[in-house]
């Protein structure tokens, strides 16, 4: 990846102030520690589940293969993910990479990666988290400061799944998608990759004002935000959205007003239906616009 090191290290400040801030409750002071920021964050997950919910998740549109693999490399050890696409597929097909939320790389991710596969797509979950799923909140607490306190590897945990749908996939376009945890480094993947990325998906991550910041953006962008979220201002998200506007970026910001955080997680407490399946069909079309030219 292009200048990766001093990109990283730009963003690594940012990053982190825009995460403290971003995640507290109006009532939380702007200069808290991390810890307070990490727990209102918690606070917002309170309801939530890391079961799956195959009720709400339906299967696939069509057959899909399956399995985990190693995408990169993180020091002596490999990364490893989880792998899908449509079973029927004879060439290569666009790609996702998809990152999971503070639960971890869980069922719910895999029946959410396996949907899109269905779609048509060749989806890479990546793992933030090395191996571990989080089951109680608490444990995500602790497991999301540790990624948000090493923003260098997460990055490069995210480029090399990026460059695995590139170069072993041969998927000829890639966009990535991430719900919370994942869809802040969604939008940090969209910072950092240059042209080895072609479009960006987030639900509710924590978001960037920085005009110079977002002016670097060079690819298509869709967010989806929750109006009751206390962990990302709607302040923040509409200067994010009003921003990129004037920018002229091609950018999609929509905000669901009865929404909370976590709102498309089926297992959380949050969920919202209308919300959710109008989010995906709002997905779904912006990944065949931006993905199949």
């Amino acid at each position: 990846m292009t200048n990766e090191g001093s990109i990283v290290r730009k963003l690594t400040l940012i990053l982190l102030i825009s995460f403290l801030a971003g995640c507290q409750s109006d009532e939380v002071p702007f200069d808290s520690t991390a810890e307070s920021a990490l727990e209102a964050t918690a606070q917002e997950h309170i309801d939530d589940s890391p079961v799956a919910s195959p009720v709400v998740v339906p299967e696939p549109a069509r057959p899909v293969i399956e399995q985990n693999i190693a995408y990169g490399e993180a020091g002596n050890r490999n990364l490893v993910g989880y792998l899908t696409m449509p079973a029927d597929v004879v060439e290569p097909q666009p790609g996702v990479l998809i990152i999971h939320e503070w639960w971890g790389l869980n069922d719910n991710i895999k029946a959410m990666a396996r949907r899109i596969a269905g779609e048509g797509f060749v989806v890479l979950a990546v793992d933030l988290y090395d191996g571990v799923t989080a089951e109680l909140p608490g444990e995500a607490q602790n497991l999301m400061a540790q990624v948000m306190g090493a923003p260098e590897a997460t990055i490069d945990n995210v480029s090399q799944g990026i460059q695995y749908l590139s170069r072993y996939a041969l998927a000829p376009r890639v966009a990535s998608l991430g719900w919370c945890l994942g869809g802040t480094w969604s939008l940090q993947a969209a910072f950092s990759a240059g042209d080895e990325l072609d479009a960006m998906v987030m639900y509710y991550g924590q978001v960037s004002t920085d005009e110079a910041q977002l002016e670097t953006l060079d690819l298509p962008i869709l967010g989806f935000f929750g109006g009751q979220d206390a962990s990302i201002p709607l302040a923040e998200v509409q200067r994010f959205r009003t921003t990129l506007t004037r920018l002229g970026k091609d950018s999609q910001v929509r905000i669901y007003p009865d929404a909370d955080h976590a709102f498309a997680n089926p297992s959380g407490g949050n969920y919202n239906a209308e919300a959710a399946t109008d989010a995906w069909e709002r997905t779904l079309e912006f990944l065949n616009r931006t993905l199949r030219l």
